[in-house]
């Protein structure tokens, strides 16, 4: 499943008309990702990824796994000038991407850049995190959470991307089969996805939907 059968590309766009404005910055990233085939949560997300930051007034933000850095430039846009986004990423490459990126846009006194696996990254940080970012691998997403989970604070928001799909890793029929109690054969990825939307979804502490752009993104508020 692609991103265009999860909503329609027309609603997609639009939804990135309504959004926040981009910038240059932005438009070469998403070139960039066109060009590689690399996957990133677009604009229609990434304005709710900004217009979510806003609304809880977030000065930090934890992102595991970051990529060359698309989701936290949105972030970073949107934090104060003695704000944090701390982008972790086991890509070395990418990592370096992303800091050239921030570097140009004069974004870089906002960012952390963390090489190595986020979950070990997140243990060398103290909280509260206003708001993070689940975007590793799917098979660990309960463990992203509840690693960073100490760290949150009332109010402090965690999105999980992929939460319908992920190309050929997350297929969206196998987690809603999961999810509705049903006994399939599931990849990891959509296995992981499903694990983590349950987890979450039965907190009593937590309340959370779906987000229906892009791949899907489960939405959760401390509470």
């Amino acid at each position: 499943m692609t991103a265009d059968e999860v909503v329609p590309p027309e609603v997609e766009r639009l939804a990135g008309l309504v959004g926040p404005e981009g910038d240059a910055i932005l438009d070469e990233m998403e070139s960039h990702a066109r060009e590689e085939s690399f996957p990133i949560v677009g604009p229609a997300v990434g304005g709710w990824l900004a217009l979510l930051a806003r609304a809880v007034d977030a000065r930090r933000v934890f992102e595991f796994g970051s990529g060359f850095g698309y989701s936290a430039y949105w972030f970073a846009r949107t934090l104060p000038a003695d704000g944090e986004v701390v982008l972790t990423e086991i890509d070395a490459d990418e990592l370096d991407l992303a800091r050239t990126f921030f570097d140009r846009a004069g974004l870089t006194d906002r960012a952390q850049f963390e090489h190595g696996d986020a979950l070990d990254t997140v243990e060398r940080y103290d909280g509260p995190f206003d708001v993070v970012l689940v975007d590793n691998e799917k098979h660990r997403y309960r463990e992203a959470f509840e690693a960073v989970e100490p760290k949150l604070r009332p109010g402090s928001i965690v999105l999980a991307d992929n939460a319908v799909t992920a190309g050929t890793v997350v297929d969206r029929d196998e987690v809603v089969a999961l999810l509705a109690g049903e006994d399939v054969d599931a990849g990891e990825g959509s296995a992981g996805v499903a694990e983590y939307v349950s987890f979450v979804r039965d907190r009593e502490n937590v309340d959370t939907s779906l987000l229906p752009l892009g791949e899907g993104v489960a939405v959760s508020r401390v509470r």
